[in-house]
């Protein structure tokens, strides 16, 4: 059985597909499958099961990222094509089934709408594959021993950012020694063009516990690496879905961005948000491309206080 799975551009929403493609995997276990993604979000699928071919979809003006995409799967008669990019390319194929996501309730959270696609209630969350390499790799750089939190402190757009200072006191809050964390170590993660994002925060850590790993790992290290954290708290970014999916106890903080659709999802998750609701933000004469952060009104004493309840909840459930 031939399946194609067509996937997204962006991390966060290539993660939260991924419980989609472990029902594929689990429902038709012999299946061959060849995964279509965007570049930055390629890598996530490197050690799916059975994976034949994994296809690079280069965006490109006027749709044409289509073409090339057609091309390379065009011949193959498919037994399922699984389209989450709401293209016409599975209408195109040799296919003897067919599922295409339609545009969705922006209110209704992206893993309730692709498991709509099989009727899956309540449906799979996200799950991530690691290779061994990158289980080697993550535990080089992070060995055993203090307990770590995990921090993202960028974003892919600067409107989602908190500010890094702000991460700074938090971290030192959560591992002092009144803190859930006490003397934890902490590691911060992000790519290397975030680092200035990134200053205050490993200005902020003592040395001895610092683990920066800004810029040194791919996808599926950080997954390997964020399943060895205790808490991990970042801004609505891939990285803060990568950790969820992986069983990560996380932390999302968001401002702009809709919680009902992009939270973190699974048991350990929760969220706080700015107290200025995401519709005030973006009034008259607003440019995504040169506003400051929107995250101001998020405090770090309601960041803390999520964190705190968020650790007692699972400090609870393997008491």
């Amino acid at each position: 059985m031939n399946i194609l799975f067509v996937t997204a551009t962006r991390i966060g929403d290539a993660v939260l597909s991924t419980g989609l493609l472990r029902h594929l995997i689990e429902r038709y276990p012999g299946a061959r499958l060849t995964i279509a993604a965007g570049p930055v979000a390629a890598p996530l699928f490197e050690a799916v099961p059975r994976l034949e071919r994994l296809i690079v979809v280069d965006k490109r003006r006027w749709a044409l990222h289509w073409l090339p995409l057609y091309a390379a799967v065009g011949a193959r008669r498919w037994d399922l094509v699984v389209d989450l990019r709401g293209s016409a390319l599975a209408w195109l194929l040799r296919s003897r089934a067919r599922k295409v996501v339609a545009k969705g309730n922006s209110r209704e959270h992206r893993v309730h709408q692709l498991g709509r696609l099989f009727g899956l209630d309540p449906p799979p969350g996200p799950q991530l594959w690691t290779a061994p390499r990158h289980e080697r790799r993550a535990a080089a750089l992070l060995p055993t021993g203090a307990p770590v939190l995990a921090i993202g402190p960028a974003a892919n757009w600067r409107g989602k950012q908190w500010r890094g200072g702000r991460f700074a006191e938090l971290a030192c809050r959560l591992t002092a020694p009144g803190g859930p964390l006490p003397a934890a170590r902490v590691a911060v993660l992000a790519a290397r063009h975030e680092r200035d994002q990134a200053v205050p925060l490993l200005q902020a850590i003592p040395h001895s516990r610092l683990i920066d790993l800004i810029g040194q790992v791919d996808l599926l290290t950080a997954a390997a690496l964020l399943r060895r954290c205790a808490l991990f708290v970042g801004n609505d970014t891939g990285l803060m879905h990568i950790a969820a999916a992986v069983g990560t106890p996380t932390l999302g903080l968001f401002g702009p961005s809709p919680i009902e659709k992009y939270a973190p999802w699974g048991p350990w998750t929760a969220v706080v948000r700015t107290t200025q609701p995401p519709e005030t933000m973006f009034g008259p004469g607003f440019n995504h491309l040169t506003t400051d952060t929107l995250m101001d009104s998020l405090t770090v004493d309601a960041a803390e206080a999520a964190a705190r309840q968020l650790w007692r909840r699972v400090a609870c459930a393997v008491a």
